[in-house]
């Protein structure tokens, strides 16, 4: 997996309003904007599931700021993730959780794995 690719796949989603999740890759980047976007207390040490759980649990406490942001609750909402979880959806969080390009498909952007 090409990180850049899942976290393009997110951002023309949203942007785009159009398509499903259809993977743990593009759903950990997600994660990752949800906690910078929402301070949600989501870790990757946690399990896929258990991630979308903290974010299920804090869904009626979110103010969406934009349209694009209101699709990435709805595309987080309606996915189901697998057990799988590898050293590039790791990556992929963080990417998201430090994103400076905001919706925005390229980046010159490298994320800090901590």
């Amino acid at each position: 997996m090409v990180p850049s690719i899942a976290r393009q796949s997110v951002i023309l989603k949203c942007n785009m309003q159009k398509s499903v999740m259809l993977g743990n890759y593009e759903f950990f980047y997600a994660a990752g904007l949800m906690r910078k976007l929402y301070n949600i207390e989501i870790r990757t040490d946690m399990e896929p599931e258990q991630i979308l759980e903290a974010i299920l649990q804090m869904q009626d406490n979110l103010a969406p700021q934009s349209e694009q942001e209101k699709y990435l609750i709805q595309i987080i909402k309606n996915y189901e993730p697998s057990a799988d979880h590898d050293a590039q959806m790791d990556e992929l969080f963080a990417w998201g959780e430090q994103e400076p390009d905001m919706w925005q498909v390229t980046t010159s952007f490298h994320p800090v794995i901590r």
